[in-house]
Parts: C-alpha cells; structure tokens; sequence
C-alpha cells in the first residue's frame, strides 16, 4: 500500500504534466490557425499573377510572330546578296590574279597558291553553271599558265638548292663508328628548312590540284645526279688526297670532336686490321719482285671502293629520308628505285670490273688482284644487311645487284685460293732461284705470309670455299664449317709447299746444304704459324702438325750432323794404332797419326770454310746447332789430341797439331755467319 504522502506528490506530478500537455496543444492550434491563414493569402496572391501572365502572353506572342517573320526576311535578302556577290566575284578573278600568276610563285609561294586556289574554283563554278562562258576560257588558261610555273619552280628549287655532299662530310660520316656521340650530332641537311617547306607545299598541290606525276620524274633525276656525283666526288677525293703511303686524309668536323689532329687517317668502315696491301702482293705475285708503285695503287682504290659503298648506304639512307617528305607515299619506292639506279649501277659495275681484273690476273698466275676481293667483300657481306633494309621495297633486280657481285667475288676467290694452292705445288724448280746459302726460300715466306693474310679475313675466305661445295654439308654453312674449310686449305698449301720444297732441295748437290735448306723452310714454317696463332686454324683438322713439323726439323739437323762425320771419323778411337808409352813407333803407325791429323785439319777448314757461306737466320737454331757440333767434335778431337799430342809422330808437330780445341770451337762457332 502506497503512503498518503508519496502519493499525494505523484499527483501533483501528473497534474503539471498534464497543464503543460494543454499549453502544447493550445499552441500548436494557434499555429495551425495562422498557417491556414498564410495558405489562403498566398493562393490569392499566385490566382492573381497567373491571370496577368496569361493577359500578358496575349498580347506578346502575336508581336513575337511578326518579329519572327520580318527577321527570316531580313536573313533572305542578306543571303541572296551574298550570293550576288560571290558569283559576280567569279568574274573578277582573272583580272584580280593574272598580274600575280604571270610574275610567278618565286618568293611569294604561299600568295600565289593562294591566287591558284581562287582560279581553280572559278573554273569548277564556270564548269558546272556557265560552261560557254567566255570566263570559263581565261581562268582555264590561267590555272594552266599556274600549274606550268609551278612546276617550273619545283625544277628550279630542286636545281639551284640539289648541291653535291663534299667528299669529307661523307668521310667524316661514315668514319664515325669509333665516334658516336659526334656521328649522332651529324645530319644531311640537303635543302634548307625554307626551301624543303616550299618543295613539299609545290609536291602536294601538283598531286592533289594538279593532277600531274612529271614532278617526280624531275626530282629523281636531279637527286639521282647528285647522288652519283657525290659518290663520284668521294672517289677523286681519293684519288688526288692519297699520299705517298698511300693513305687518304679527312679532316674532323670542327667544333665536332675533342682531342682530334687537324687531319686523321681514315679507317676503312668495318675494318678491325690494317690490310697490308704491299706485303701481301709481294706475297701472292708469281714474279716475286716489286711492284712499284702498284701497290699505292691499289690500297687506294681498294679503300676508295669501300669508302664508296659505305658512302652509297648512308647517302641513300638520307635520300630516302628527304624523299619521304617530298613524294607521295604510294610512289616513294618506285621514285627511290630510279633514284639510287644510276649510283648502285656504278658501284656494281666497278665491283664487277675488279671481279674481271681478278680472273684475268689469275688467268696469268699473278695473284695480287686478288687483294681488291677479299676486304671488298668482307665489307660488302658486312654491309649487306644495311644495304637490304635500304633497298627494302625497291624491285627484286634491283635487291638482287649486290648479292650477285658477292657471289661473282666469292667464286673468283674462292678460284684463286685453289690456284694459289695448284700454284705452290708447282712452282717449278729454279735453280737460278734457289738461295746459295740455304737460307728460307721466297716460295715459303711469300706462301706463309699469304697464309697469314688469311686470318684477317677467315669469314671471307670460308665463305669463299664453301661457295664451291656442293656436299650436303655446305647448305647448312656456318662458322664451324668455315673454319674447317679453311684449315683444310691451309693444310692443303702447306702439304703442297713441303713437297715443292722437298723437290726444290734436289738441286743442292751437298746433302749438308739440302738439309740445311729443308731446316730454314720448315722452322720458318712452324716459328711462323706460331707466331701468328695460324697453328690454331691448322689444328682444327691437323692436331699432330706442330709435332710433324718438329720432327722434320730435327730429321734435318741429324742429316746435317752426319756432314761432319768426314772429319770426325778421322779423330775416331777406331782403327787407331795402339802403342805402349815409352816405346817408339813405327813409320807406318807414325805416317797415320800424321794422316789423321791431316785429314782432320783439311776436313775441318773445308767444311768451316763452306759452312761459312751457309745461313740459318733463327738465332735459337743456329745457336743450338753450333753447340751441338762444337761438343760433338770438341770432345773427340780433345780426346785425340790427349792422346797424341805428347807422342812423337812428328819432327814438326806444328805442322799437324794446328788448331787448339778452343780454336776448333771457335771456328765452328763462326759457321752460317757470313759477316765474319
């Protein structure tokens, strides 16, 4: 049960709550009131301003229509005026442009295009409304009149501003490959930003207006002249600037190149070695004599061939570049085709003339003319991808141009190795010819130093031979199957010059001497392929030739040595008398004591006396042979003058007893010495 007091405060507690429940409500119906209020006023308000809006729209929207109509008026009357205008215009525009079209485009092309603009919609106008109108005549004329000078100042631009590329701005673009960053700064400007701008705009007005193509015509041939002159020019710059070495200079690029000597040798494009022109065509010659000034010659114009075909690639690479601005795209292969004909022809045929000076040279077994075929075409093959992608496009017998001269080159190369090698083999046998000394003949040095040509060029030289195979091996050619081909050739000349060498030896009636021969020719054959690393190449197919040509070598100092057996045979303890010390000899015993020191005084004067004459140029060699024979008979002639020196065989043993064995030594040490 709840108590009076708490319950008394709970409804006091209701009481207010419920007198504030009663304010609330009074308040929200004073509101509602005033709210109904503002509605109604509002409602009157709106009722009111639509009624004057649609008074309004009443009386605007007819002032609204007739506005509208008198504008349509006003814009109709304009456009038939205008129309007025531009076709009286028409009819001014041949007096307004003739003076403008006869005094022609030069220095004012943009106006005078321009003006052709405007003859040539007079022309279409006059055709389609008003084709017997006299003024359809006069602009026709003048549009003709326009599109003649046009094309003449095409052919003007391209004439006066077509200039020749100087010989050492090609030179200094294509000796850049050590040099890149100044070769990358390096471009052809062969017309001017102006010119180029005026030449494009007159280009594709003439194909777009003109309906004309003998532009084209025009540029190809003026370009294909400078191009062919240019290469022309690289060449007689050759011809004048070669030196008396036989070298040509360019000068750098000033503000180019850092570091760099008014003038510099010029490397040929592609070539990691110094081809040595003047050695190797003393090398191949089958006169063996000098070539005076042949051979100056020939370095030239081997390097100036090369330099013009770099030349070529660059020159072409850039004339395609200008020509992709100038002609239309659907026509630039076939224009690039007879461009670069004139230039690629005149390459081809000299190549073509240098295979034929070749063939005629081997033909009389002078194998110098085969110095212009090998870097020639180690750098046409090296260039050949560059040449391709600049050919690319153009028709097939023109891509066909160089691989047929690399295939002319390879097969008269590959013609003169194997004649070289028939060569070698039978050279006949000279004696005039044959060294008297025993000295290394010029068949061996002049064979090994061809031999060592080849290392410069053993991709070339493969090439060339596998050319000639027709085994099932050669189709699928590569750099293993090169090297094989050619270590086989190198075998092949020296297995035919030992047997030439062997031959030539015949002529030699001393033995000693042949031997000494055969020694010279073939230590100078090994110290030589060793000396160049060709041993490597040789042991691709002959591992044991090294160890062959040792053998021979050693074969030939034992023949040698058996020379000297006629003096020592005389000193030998064998057949010697025999005697007891303190007995005295007998006439027969004493006369061939005397006859063995006789014996060996003339043998060894004799023999010193020839052997003199002899050379070996290996200092190891003759050194080595030299000790060999001065302990040979140093300790038997010691041990016979041991023997018999103190024995009384003689009243006068001065007159047998000449040399004391340091001087026997010292006379053989004088041998194969010929300033002593």
């Amino acid at each position: 049960m709840i108590p009076p007091q708490e319950a008394s405060v709970r409804r006091r507690e209701i009481e207010d709550k419920l007198k504030q429940e009663e304010e609330t409500l009074s308040f929200i119906r004073d509101s509602l009131e005033k709210s109904d209020q503002l509605t109604k006023n509002m409602v009157s308000i709106l009722s009111s301003f639509e009624s004057r809006l649609m008074k309004l729209e009443n009386s605007i929207i007819p002032v609204h229509k007739q506005t509208e109509n008198l504008q349509r008026l006003q814009e109709n009357v304009e456009k038939t005026l205008s129309c007025l205008d531009h076709v009286i215009s028409y009819y001014h525009v041949a007096s307004d442009t003739e003076k403008i079209i006869r005094e022609g485009p030069t220095g004012r092309l943009e106006e005078y295009l321009g003006c052709m603009a405007k003859i040539q919609k007079a022309v279409e106008y006059f055709q389609d409304n008003n084709p017997d109108s006299p003024e359809l005549n006069r602009v026709k004329f003048l549009f003709e009149r326009g599109k003649e000078s046009l094309e003449s100042e095409f052919r003007s631009l391209m004439t006066r501003h077509s200039k020749v590329v100087s010989p050492v701005l090609i030179l200094d673009l294509i000796s850049g490959e050590d040099e890149m960053e100044a070769q990358d700064d390096m471009t052809l400007e062969h017309l001017s930003e102006s010119v180029l701008h005026d030449v494009i705009r007159i280009s594709r007005w003439l194909v777009e207006y003109g309906r004309n193509q003998d532009f084209m015509n025009v540029y190809y041939q003026i370009r294909s002249s400078q191009l062919d002159r240019s290469i022309k020019g690289l060449k007689e710059h050759f011809r004048k600037s070669t030196t008396s070495s036989g070298v040509p200079y360019s000068p750098a690029i000033p503000n180019k190149r850092k570091d760099t000597p008014t003038k510099k040798p010029v490397k040929r494009p592609g070539h990691e070695h110094d081809f040595r022109v003047k050695h190797l065509s003393e090398a191949l010659n089958d006169k063996h004599g000098p070539l005076a000034g042949r051979d100056d010659m020939l370095d030239m114009e081997i390097d100036a061939y090369i330099h013009c075909v770099s030349a070529f690639v660059k020159l072409a690479q850039s004339e395609y570049q200008l020509l992709t601005d100038i002609i239309p795209e659907h026509h630039q292969k076939k224009t690039f085709d007879s461009l670069i004909q004139d230039a690629l022809d005149g390459l081809m045929m000299e190549g073509e003339n240098i295979v034929s000076v070749a063939r005629k040279a081997i033909i009389r077994h002078d194998y110098s003319a085969v110095l212009t075929v090998f870097p020639i075409l180690r750098h046409l093959k090296q260039t050949k991808p560059e040449f391709d992608q600049v050919l690319q496009g153009t028709a097939a017998s023109t891509k066909n141009k160089l691989p047929g001269l690399i295939t002319s080159m390879e097969t008269t190369g590959a013609k003169a190795l194997e004649d070289f090698a028939d060569n070698i083999k039978n050279d006949p046998d000279k004696e005039y010819n044959m060294p008297k000394d025993g000295t290394v003949h010029e068949l061996t040095s002049n064979a090994i130093l061809f031999l060592q040509q080849l290392l410069d060029f053993q991709e070339t030289a493969g090439a060339m031979l596998a050319s000639q195979e027709t085994s099932s091996s050669a189709t699928s050619y590569n750099s293993e199957f090169s090297k094989r081909l050619l270590s086989t050739y190198i075998c092949k000349v020296l297995g035919n010059l030992q047997l030439n060498l062997l031959s030539k030896s015949k002529v030699y009636e001393d033995p000693a001497l042949r031997a000494i021969f055969l020694h010279n020719n073939y230590n100078y054959i090994l110290k030589s392929l060793e000396k160049s690393e060709l041993i490597h190449l040789v042991a691709v197919t002959q591992k044991t030739a090294e160890r062959s040509y040792r053998e021979h070598i050693e074969q030939q100092i034992q023949t040698y040595q058996r020379s000297w057996l006629k003096v020592t045979d005389y000193i030998s303890e064998k057949n010697l008398p025999v005697f007891q010390p303190g007995v005295k000899l007998r006439d027969k015993e004493r006369q061939m004591i005397k006859e063995r020191f006789k014996g060996f005084n003339d043998g060894l004067e004799e023999l010193c006396k020839i052997q003199k004459a002899w050379a070996i140029p290996d200092t190891e060699q003759r050194d080595k042979i030299r000790q060999a024979q001065k302990t040979i008979v140093k300790e038997n002639y010691g041990a016979f003058l041991h023997r018999y020196a103190s024995v009384p065989f003689t009243k006068n043993p001065e007159k047998y007893i000449k040399y004391r064995v340091e001087q026997v030594a010292d006379m053989i040490e004088r041998l194969f010495d010929t300033s002593a």
